[in-house]
């Protein structure tokens, strides 16, 4: 946090979320709340929610949720300090200067510097490109087809690393050593000291949404290994977290992105008119890139190199894909090895058809699996028939994965009832586990594990009674005096449910809940990471239930808690003396049914 607590809740109570919401969604009024189009993925029936009553949003869709300056942060793509700023002007309210703790001004200072550098050295490249210097350069992507437009556009450079004079010239600016190795631009040994770490290489600068350049992949000339180098993580560069091309990408009308294996592939798509083309960066596609996507388009093609590795990459990611809830399909681009050698051949109308016919993700998982087996040997085709039933188990929704089961009956001439029951076998031993899927879009995961080790610690029902529980008590704040004696954090799981606990805990004990609207709001603002903010949204977004006996349900939610915490307890999760606290614990479940409830709303 950049200001104090305090600070940034004076600028959550100016502003109303659904005016601030308003002002980029259409939204309308159901019931208590307002639904609209979720912005941030594409859907054709709403399942974003705007609660006045807790000054929060959640798509009950892809997951996003927050309060008014989590959205303008993700809606405009830009960082805290800004879009608080931009709240607090509309609201009237004056900023202090730079409220913040020495660590966190370090922290910032930093940022800075590294993209500022970042900056100066993109700035360095791009000019010796276009210099007598960068001749080499020039000649390589000109003989790429690559226009000087293009080249513009990408901001393509040149780096010859002829005595270190991109160091040197950082340094006369100002630049310190730590700054500009910290940033990856050089590289230091005993011999040489501080130097460019790139040299004879094409440089493609590393964007993020916001346009800044946070980083380098660089491709040499000749045959020189590595083929690409590309930039170190650094505090602005984190490769899992971003996408080659997604800065621009983002603008497409179209509903689905296309992602290639590399640089050159999505400038070269670019240029021939596909502007929703984008790559990983120069590492293996990871979840958190699938969930990045996710923000913008609901579909995924993949545009890999037709060679083996290109088909094992994209078999791979598939199940990423899938796994994270976007739809996948895989562009055949046979006979041609990479989508800039299609388009160089056959150009952007014939491969818009290839776009039009990409295969289904799971059909061309399978087809690919078939190749392995001989399937006129009946021995091998059952061996093929038992992995189909494996891989179905991947689908979680029901309807989902009976039409495939359906469809792979139909195709490969398999009784649809055998079929089914392999799948329900497999399925209770656990054969189908989706690579990169979360327990599910609208819950938090926790950072105790993954969604293995989350299903261990708590069943799906103690989850969502620990996060009615929460919901609860920020609706209501009086019941917090009621049912402190047999509740604390220790109750909630760990991760994000206790420190979300913890958190509204603090502030209930020092009744801090003078204005129970802005408690939720203010507490998601606590959170520093946007991936907690997400989590704590979906936290405090829980539906209470609607009935005409709350008390007997919020009865059922505080039992389905405590007896949650005994068994974590039973089951070793606990720490000092285990019988003793589960005896305690126990204890308060069974003296809950005796706990006189009063409500100060039905929920």
């Amino acid at each position: 946090m950049y200001y104090s607590q305090e600070v940034v809740d004076e600028v959550l109570r100016g502003n109303d979320i659904v005016d601030v919401i308003s002002s980029h969604v259409h939204l309308q009024k159901r019931g208590a709340n307002y639904q609209g189009l979720c912005p941030f993925h594409n859907e054709k029936t709403p399942s974003f929610n705007v609660s006045p009553s807790r000054q929060i949003f959640k798509c009950f869709g892809c997951g996003v949720g927050g309060n008014a300056i989590t959205f303008l942060m993700k809606y405009d793509n830009i960082g805290f300090q800004e879009a608080l700023q931009q709240l607090a002007d509309r609201a009237g309210v004056k900023l202090p200067v730079q409220d913040y703790s020495e660590k966190a001004k370090k922290r910032q200072e930093e940022r800075e510097q590294l993209l500022q550098v970042n900056k100066e050295a993109a700035t360095y490249y791009y000019r010796l490109l276009r210099s007598a210097r960068g001749r080499k350069g020039m000649e390589y992507l000109t003989g790429r087809a690559l226009s000087a437009q293009t080249m513009q556009k990408f901001g393509l450079g040149y780096a010859d690393g002829r005595g270190s004079d991109l160091t040197r010239m950082l340094k006369e600016k100002g630049y310190s050593d730590e700054v500009i190795l910290k940033a990856g631009l050089a590289a230091f040994d005993e011999k040489r000291g501080i130097h460019d770490k790139f040299w004879n290489r094409v440089m493609f600068p590393i964007q993020d949404m916001g346009g800044r350049v946070i980083g380098f992949g660089g491709r040499v000339m000749g045959d020189a290994k590595p083929k690409y180098l590309n930039s170190p993580e650094t505090p602005v560069f984190d490769k899992s977290r971003n996408l080659y091309g997604l800065n621009m990408a983002k603008r497409t009308k179209k509903p689905y992105f296309i992602l290639c294996e590399g640089y050159m592939d999505v400038i070269a798509m670019h240029q021939a008119g596909f502007t929703e083309a984008i790559a990983s960066l120069g590492t293996a596609f990871t979840q958190q890139q699938a969930l990045l996507i996710r923000r913008f388009v609901k579909n995924v093609l993949l545009a890999y190199d037709s060679d083996g590795a290109g088909v094992q990459a994209a078999l791979r990611n598939i199940k990423i894909i899938r796994g994270t809830g976007l739809n996948g399909r895989v562009i055949d681009l046979r006979p041609y090895k990479d989508p800039d050698e299609f388009m160089k051949a056959l150009g952007s109308e014939d491969f818009q058809k290839r776009i039009d016919h990409a295969e289904n993700g799971f059909f061309y998982e399978i087809r690919q699996l078939e190749g392995n087996y001989q399937m006129e040997d009946p021995a091998q085709r059952t061996e093929f028939s038992h992995e189909i039933a494996k891989r179905l188990c991947d689908f979680t929704d029901e309807i989902e994965r009976n039409n495939y089961l359906r469809e792979m009956a139909r195709k490969y001439f398999i009784e649809e009832e055998a079929l089914k029951k392999a799948v329900a076998t497999y399925g209770r031993a656990g054969a189908g586990t989706p690579e990169g899927m979360p327990e599910t879009p609208a819950r938090p995961s926790g950072r105790s594990g993954d969604k293995k080790d989350r299903k261990t610690a708590a069943g799906a029902s103690d989850l969502r009674s620990q996060r009615l529980l929460l919901t609860w008590l920020i609706d209501d704040p009086g019941l917090f005096g009621q049912i402190r004696e047999y509740f604390s954090p220790l109750d909630f799981e760990e991760g994000l449910y206790r420190q979300a606990a913890e958190a509204l805990w603090e502030r209930l004990e020092k009744g801090e809940d003078k204005d129970p609207a802005m408690m939720a709001a203010s507490l998601i603002g606590s959170f520093e990471s946007p991936e907690d903010q997400e989590g704590a949204a979906a936290l405090f977004s829980e539906r209470v239930p609607d009935d005409p006996n709350p008390g007997k349900t919020l009865m059922e939610v505080m039992t389905s808690v405590k007896r949650g915490t005994v068994a974590r307890l039973v089951r070793g999760e606990g720490s000092g003396d285990a019988a003793l606290t589960i005896f305690r614990e126990k204890k308060k479940q069974e003296k809950l049914p005796g706990v006189n409830i009063h409500l100060s709303s039905p929920g």
